[in-house]
């Protein structure tokens, strides 16, 4: 039985998608090692979101290599779409496989153990994305958690923001059909499944590219009567998908968890104009405003860029400002990074890498204090959670779980032993901090 290694890099539709390989080569008779081991294949699922993305998955391809020089390396996914002659020229990769073939990876991957005369590097394994219309179909069965799953309903993104190579990546939006999506969820509940994770790569412009399907809401609603599943989490947002009418939706099913993600990258009105996002800070925050309305203090979540070509001291200020204002539980900071064949690339007014430091280290400073902020309501109050692993934290075993809006909370295991188990929703008291992120029952 030959033996195969995996290694993830970026988001959750990548971690989707790696799941959906491991599963299919696992069929195939394959037995799943861990990465630092020594195996017959490696497969790296890819990143290029940013320079370090670039360069983890380079080094991650070299490191396999390095570990076994007779394994076969498999480069997988979206640094392979976007820098194609930087990979086909890498010695340590003997193979790559683009977006919309991964569902295919044990048939190729078979033809190249069946030949191993050459790199297979054709339009047959890395497609042409920006022309591809189909939606690559794949059927999770079951995920590395065992309590959330991950559900991918979309692949591509039509956004083109001027920083974002991703639609280079992932090509133009293709939405899952509904019908699949339902069939996979109910499998997944049937399996003890409680939570899912909506996902994909721009997951508001669902059902854009086929208007029979329904919208995002339409198709959270339909989700929503699947029996077994008791929570719905949605991935990230674009701000103007969430109107009044579909937040007083959203709030109408008890399913749904009160966690949102809005993409926000700055507070300054310029700043979003010279980024191509298609919102303004006071269209941003009315979407915040309608979700507040409908739910009590739900977990709002953003992403935020510093040092954006252009961005000047004063517009920064204004996106501390509208941050501060607005009051998130938490919050992603990224430094910019050029990316090759976006506009942002060619910009002028490059702000130092010295000033995104600064910048980002004031931010992540203001995303700690919010965020224990919000976490600190809990303390003294019940709160739900679902029970997902047992972990050492200071020398001590505990029971982790979440609460629906994304709160980790630990439970001596000592007192849950006998009440909870893992795959269970169940009610604690919470009493106080055990780390900066983790609330104690």
């Amino acid at each position: 039985m030959k033996k195969i290694a995996f290694h993830n890099l970026g988001c959750k539709v990548n971690s989707y998608e790696t799941d959906v390989m491991m599963q299919k080569l696992q069929e195939k008779g394959y037995r799943i090692v861990p990465f630092d081991q020594v195996a017959d294949v490696y497969i790296v699922n890819t990143c290029t979101v940013t320079n370090i993305a670039d360069r983890k998955s380079r080094q991650m391809l070299h490191r396999a290599k390095q570990r076994n020089p007779e394994a076969v390396v498999v480069a997988v996914g979206c640094y392979v779409q976007t820098d194609r002659d930087t990979v086909e020229g890498d010695d340590s990769v003997d193979l790559a496989v683009g977006n919309n073939r991964k569902k295919d990876i044990a048939e190729i991957l078979e033809e190249y153990m069946a030949s191993r005369s050459s790199k297979t590097l054709g339009g047959t394994t890395v497609p042409d994305i920006a022309h591809t219309c189909e939606y690559e179909e794949m059927q999770l069965k079951h995920t590395a958690e065992h309590t959330r799953a991950y559900i991918k309903i979309q692949d591509g993104c039509n956004q083109f923001c001027s920083y974002c190579a991703i639609p280079l990546a992932r090509g133009r939006v293709r939405s899952r059909s509904g019908e699949d999506i339902l069939r996979e969820i109910q499998g997944l509940a049937d399996a003890g499944y409680r939570e899912v994770v909506l996902t994909g790569i721009h997951i508001s412009s669902y059902g854009l590219d086929r208007p029979d399907m329904g919208s995002l809401i339409d198709l959270i609603e339909r989700i929503h009567g699947i029996e077994g599943l008791e929570r719905i989490r949605l991935g990230s947002l674009e701000p103007r998908i969430v109107t009044e009418e579909t937040a007083r939706r959203l709030g109408a099913l008890p399913k749904l968890c009160p966690h949102f993600h809005l993409s926000l990258q700055s507070g300054c009105d310029d700043t979003l104009k010279r980024m191509n996002r298609h919102y303004t800070t006071g269209e941003y925050c009315k979407s915040v405003e309608y979700l507040r309305g409908v739910f009590d203090c739900p977990a709002i979540t953003t992403d935020v860029i510093v040092g954006f070509p252009g961005e000047t001291e004063e517009e920064f200020a204004q996106t501390r400002s509208f941050l501060e204002k607005t009051g998130f539980y938490e919050m992603h900071i990224f430094k910019y990074s050029k990316r090759r064949g976006t506009r942002a690339a060619e910009m002028p007014d490059q702000v130092p890498e010295s000033v995104k430091t600064l910048r980002s280290n004031e931010l992540f400073e203001l995303e700690r204090r919010q965020s224990k902020e919000f976490r600190r309501r809990y303390i003294g109050r019940q709160a739900e959670i679902l029970a997902e692993n047992t972990k050492t934290v200071r020398g001590r075993e505990y029971l982790l779980g979440h609460t629906a809006d994304y709160v980790k909370i630990a439970v001596p295991c000592s007192k849950s032993a006998e009440t909870a188990e893992v795959g269970r929703l169940m009610t604690v008291t919470v009493k106080d901090f055990l780390t900066d992120e983790i609330l104690l029952s």
